[in-house]
Formats: structure tokens, C-alpha cells, sequence
């Protein structure tokens, strides 16, 4: 079946309806560009938006991938980085240390998932959805290494920005250590350094020690 799409504004093409879907879906991932996060770009005072977030999350899965606890397939693994936050979109960043924002977390994320993932034909739509269900249940070794270079991607602009949203928000080490211990169960060698970061930041007063 095709159908006839001014999609482009210099032409009309005919296209399949799964193209059609698949170029949908692009567009509206395109709006990930517009969600700002908490944490700062590393030396900068202009706060990160969640798709350069995901960059930096394949970027460091890729390079950080010999140091997972468990043999892990890290084409998978990249792609629940690219996926992770697609429902930021709508959901938008719920700041990790807000308990307010994180209560209704899960019920916005998932309505969230339904809508976007729902724009691809089925069989991605599946392979998506798939994922971002893996990543959220953090079960399987791929899934609990990711988990620890997300959290990772939160601390290195913090540690690197001389505290950055944690002094800001004034987070205390307890949480700071809580939010991120699955960097331990995912990559324990990284913990270790993360951890080091930590007892700096306090020693510094980038973030309170309880």
C-alpha cells in the first residue's frame, strides 16, 4: 500500500506506509532536542538536553563496555541508550531528587511509551517498546549495565562542574550514593571511582554529607 505525502516542502514523494510511519517517528524523536535536563554541560553554565544526554550515554556504553560485570551484547545496549528517554517527550525530565516529580514518574512514562513507540510500524513499535521495558526492569545484564552508565552520565557533570546541580539543590551525599549505586551492580571498577568523587565532593562542600 502507498499513499501520496507532501512530506518533504520541495516535493511529493510515494512512499510505503511503513516508511511513512518510520519518517513520523523521526520527526517526533526530533523533539527530544527540546527537553533540557538539571545537569550542565561540563564547563558550561548551559543545561544539557536529553538527546545529547542519550549521545553520551551510547558513547560511554560503547567505551566503557569491558568493564561490565557480566558478558553483555553492547549493539543492545546501545540501543536502549538511543531509546531510553524517547518518552521524555512528553513525560519530560523528572529530576531524580524531586520526590514530588518522581511520584507520577512511571504512570507519565509509560503513557508516554504507548504514543511514540506506537507511531512505527508494529514490529518496531514491539522492538522499542521491548526495550525500554528491559531498561526500566534492569533484570538483565545489558539492562544493569546500562543503568550504571546512566548514572554515570548524571555524576561526571556534576563531579567535573565542581558540583554542578548537586550544590545547587543542595543533595547530600546519602542521596547522592543512593541514586547511583547501581553503577556498582552494573560496572563495580567505575563505582569504585564514582565513590572516590564523592567523598571529594564532600571534602569540598559541592554537596552536604547527610
Amino acid at each position: 500500500m502507498t499513499k501520496i505525502l507532501g512530506f518533504f516542502s520541495y516535493t511529493e514523494l510515494m512512499l510505503s506506509e511503513r516508511l511513512i510511519q518510520q519518517l513520523a517517528f523521526l520527526v517526533e524523536a526530533d523533539q527530544l532536542k527540546r527537553v533540557l535536563r538539571r545537569t550542565s554541560l561540563i564547563g558550561s553554565d548551559r543545561k544539557e538536553n536529553t538527546a545529547e544526554h542519550s549521545w553520551h550515554f551510547a558513547l560511554m556504553a560503547l567505551t566503557l563496555a569491558e568493564h561490565a560485570t557480566e558478558q553483555i551484547d553492547v549493539l543492545r545496549v546501545l540501543k536502549i541508550a538511543l531509546i531510553h528517554d524517547l518518552v521524555e517527550i512528553d513525560a519530560g525530565d523528572s529530576f531524580v531528587y524531586d520526590s514530588a516529580a518522581m511520584a507520577d514518574k512511571a504512570e507519565r512514562e509509560q503513557a508516554a511509551a504507548e504514543r511514540i513507540f506506537g507511531l512505527l510500524p508494529l514490529d518496531q513499535a514491539a522492538e522499542y517498546r521491548t526495550l525500554w521495558d528491559e531498561f526500566e526492569a534492569q533484570l538483565t545484564p545489558e539492562a544493569k549495565f546500562a543503568a550504571a552508565v546512566d548514572r554515570l552520565c548524571g555524576m561526571l557533570p556534576n563531579y567535573k562542574n565542581q558540583g554542578g546541580s548537586w550544590t545547587e539543590h543542595r543533595i547530600t551525599a546519602v542521596q547522592v550514593t543512593e541514586r547511583n549505586s547501581p553503577i556498582g551492580e552494573g560496572a563495580p571498577a567505575v563505582w569504585e571511582v564514582a565513590r572516590g568523587w564523592i567523598t571529594e565532593a564532600v571534602a569540598k562542600g559541592w554537596i552536604l554529607p547527610q
